[in-house]
């Protein structure tokens, strides 16, 4: 199972995506996650449903200084996973 969220708030500059790489890592996902321009935090993650459910409820949480305001959620095909390995953090660091 392979979905994508993209996740508004107080999301940048509190630690998100370290918190989201620190999860996934946890859960043993592949896939990745990142800034975007716009301000918000974009997530990719292949794995089990069990999993990818508990990714999202961290997400709802989000770390210590953050608000999360919304998720925006897709499931993206199968195929898509192809090319997602170890969880990383894409962009600067």
């Amino acid at each position: 199972m392979v979905l994508h969220f993209l996740i508004q708030g107080r999301v940048q500059g509190v630690g998100f995506r370290w918190y989201v790489y620190r999860e996934a890592g946890e859960l043993e996902l592949c896939g990745w996650v990142r800034n975007t321009e716009d301000g918000d935090v974009e997530v990719v993650a292949s794995g089990h449903r069990e999993d990818l459910d508990e990714l999202r409820a961290s997400l709802r949480r989000g770390p210590r200084g953050s608000r999360v305001d919304r998720i925006i959620e897709h499931n993206l095909d199968e195929s898509e996973a192809g090319g997602l390995d170890a969880f990383r953090i894409e962009g600067a660091w």
